[in-house]
């Protein structure tokens, strides 16, 4: 009988190097000077390895199994992000197109997962509200990713403010993230 090594320093520390590389790339103008579609290939390829990894690596995937649904949820707060995009539409930085949908259907879904947090203790008993608020957060993150993928590939100056910090998070740590949890949820959801 084998078992599973299961290193959740291991995991949280390749986390960071991941997050201090995303914010050094980006503080240093190099995130900046990429060009569609190297963007959305970086975005696409740090989401395949973290869903290949969750799926390849078993000690990885023993210990994603184990997240509370409560602190995967919670991930999601990040998208109050989307109040800066209308702060930034505001000041014509960022396109209408992208920035105010884009803005407003972040906002929803962080205001979502806030609900959930705070006022649901069980989340596993209200599978239905969770998986509604998965599927809304699923498609909005898709809807954003394309929007800003179709319009950077023909007016790229237009959202060249999500290629410098702090929104150059986005692409390089946050949204593959926020993808590979999505997908996370859905496989919970689905076997619970």
């Amino acid at each position: 009988m084998t078992t599973t090594r299961v290193r959740p320093l291991l995991y949280l520390g390749i986390g960071m190097v991941w997050l201090i590389t995303a914010i050094v790339l980006g503080a240093t103008g190099q995130v900046a000077r990429l060009r569609p579609p190297v963007p959305q290939l970086v975005l696409g390829g740090l989401t395949a390895l973290l869903i290949l990894a969750g799926t390849l690596l078993p000690g990885f995937r023993v210990w994603i199994a184990g997240l509370n649904l409560r602190q995967i949820v919670a991930l999601h707060l990040t998208r109050f992000v989307g109040i800066y995009f209308l702060v930034l539409y505001g000041r014509g930085e960022l396109p209408f197109a992208f920035a105010v949908p884009g803005g407003w259907g972040d906002i929803a879904v962080a205001t979502g997962a806030l609900g959930l947090v705070l006022l649901v203790p069980d989340l596993a008993a209200r599978r239905a509200w969770l998986s509604a608020w998965n599927w809304l957060g699923l498609a909005d993150l898709l809807l954003v990713v394309a929007t800003a993928s179709r319009i950077a590939m023909t007016d790229f100056p237009s959202m060249a403010p999500l290629l410098r910090l702090p929104l150059s998070l986005l692409p390089t740590f946050l949204v593959p993230l926020l993808l590979a949890t999505h997908l996370l949820l859905l496989r919970r959801l689905r076997a619970g």
